[in-house]
């Protein structure tokens, strides 16, 4: 066979596997797979069935939590757990010699549901309606894990046998800092090129701006509510730090990176959760704020601490009861640096050309996301060349309406697909 034909078949394979694909969509999604719970360890395990069931060799291995955790390059970790599995399917190749690995990255877990009144559909229902499906995680982003597969299952149901390997690795804690592709990365696991699909709504994305989870803690002086001025609220005393966060954020947005040009806000400073008080009638005597710090591209995170330090030291240098009580500033949880995609790397051409192919030309962007991902850890750490293409818009993933277009989800499978058989190289034996 020619490898015109070799093409042709591997793409007729992934429109023949369409209904199993989207019913093994529906079955990884209706786990509900909150970032540390049960459920995520539940869904790996699932995940591993399958791999396995797809003819791939499974690496599934406990993580050990206490020595990764440990790590100086740790990336964090906002939830706790009792147990984490790495999990890695690989398609050997015939010809390694011959040909390059790829890595397909997709994360398991997902974010809770929120109040579920919002919700049309029960979250975890995956209800199909219209051409798309529904439900948490269906866009962020099993539907791109799924589709990994999906571009698997094609290339041996083809039965073209690849040069070098193809890899599945599917990872817990992506949505809290990272732990399951940091501990991929330090299992061994590397390839010379990495897509992840992540929702970019089939747009490129070679690079993201990184985010920093902080907890600040403002003190006041308790005291009865009805002799009020003789506390300072915490609430109150926050006010000056918040119009100072937010002068931060413009100061740290007068420039950016033109991949990033395109968003109102490319590395947002974001308050996520405020507790103060514990009774009502009482001046409230401890304020606890959390949220995240974006981070530019290419900016170290030590920056961006240090500038976010500096703006809390002025509001509180600025204001009599901070000046002698200042705010406390924690890091914790996840720390997402930012990443890019190597200059030199030719990814983004070679993913452009199998889109162009699996989707019939349908126009695509390149640009930057303002948020953090796995990409970092890939690049930085890893030093595999990796960018994020896949189905769904971002802005379903963390909503109550979070949907994929099917569709979308058939042409990732299609440019994965082509995108293995171009980085992996086709074996001669398949010809």
């Amino acid at each position: 066979m020619t490898e015109r034909s070799q093409i042709a078949r591997v793409l007729d394979a992934v429109d023949t596997l369409r209904q199993p694909m989207v019913d093994e969509l529906r079955n990884v999604l209706r786990v509900p797979s909150v970032s540390g719970t049960d459920a995520e360890n539940e869904a790996q395990q699932h995940m591993c069935g399958v791999l396995g069931r797809g003819g791939l060799d499974v690496d599934l291995w406990p993580i050990d939590l206490p020595t990764i955790t440990a790590h100086p390059d740790f990336p964090g970790m906002e939830v706790p757990r009792r147990e984490a599995w790495g999990l890695v399917g690989r398609l050997p190749g015939g010809d390694p010699d011959s040909g390059g690995t790829l890595m397909l990255n997709g994360h398991i877990d997902v974010v809770p549901t929120g109040d579920t009144d919002a919700w049309i559909d029960a979250p975890f229902d995956a209800v199909v309606r219209d051409g798309r499906l529904y439900g948490r995680g269906a866009c962020d982003m099993k539907a791109g894990l799924i589709a990994a597969h999906w571009a698997v299952q094609a290339i041996r149901t083809a039965g073209v046998e690849l040069c070098g390997d193809l890899l599945v690795a599917s990872v817990q804690g992506e949505e809290d800092g990272g732990l399951g592709t940091f501990a991929t990365l330090q299992r061994g696991w590397t390839a010379d090129a990495c897509i992840i699909p992540e929702p970019t709504s089939l747009d490129i994305i070679p690079a993201n701006s990184g985010a920093l989870t902080f907890r600040l803690r403002v003190r006041g002086k308790a005291t009865h509510a009805a002799r009020r001025t003789d506390g300072v609220s915490a609430i109150d005393a926050f006010v000056p730090v918040l119009a100072a966060l937010h002068r931060l954020e413009a100061r740290r947005h007068e420039t950016v990176d033109p991949l990033v040009a395109r968003w109102d806000l490319a590395h947002p400073l974001s308050i996520g959760t405020v507790t103060a008080g514990d009774w009502a009638s009482s001046v409230p005597d401890l304020l606890i704020a959390e949220g995240r710090l974006g981070v530019a591209i290419d900016e170290p995170f030590e920056h961006a601490r240090a500038e976010f330090e500096e703006a809390i030291a002025e509001a509180c240098e600025n204001d009599a009861w901070l000046r002698t009580h200042p705010v406390e500033v924690e890091w914790w949880g996840g720390q997402f640096a930012s990443g890019r995609l190597p200059e030199q790397s030719d990814l983004v051409e070679r993913v452009r050309a199998a889109h162009d192919i699996a989707s019939e030309q349908r126009p695509l962007d390149v640009y930057g996301a303002p948020y953090g991902s796995d990409l970092r850890l890939l690049t930085g750490l890893g030093g595999i060349p990796t960018l994020q293409y896949g189905p769904g818009d971002a802005v379903d993933a963390h909503a109550p309406v979070e949907h994929v277009v099917l569709d979308d989800v058939v042409v990732t499978a299609r440019t994965l697909a082509l995108i293995a058989l171009d980085v992996c190289g086709i074996a001669r034996s398949s010809h």
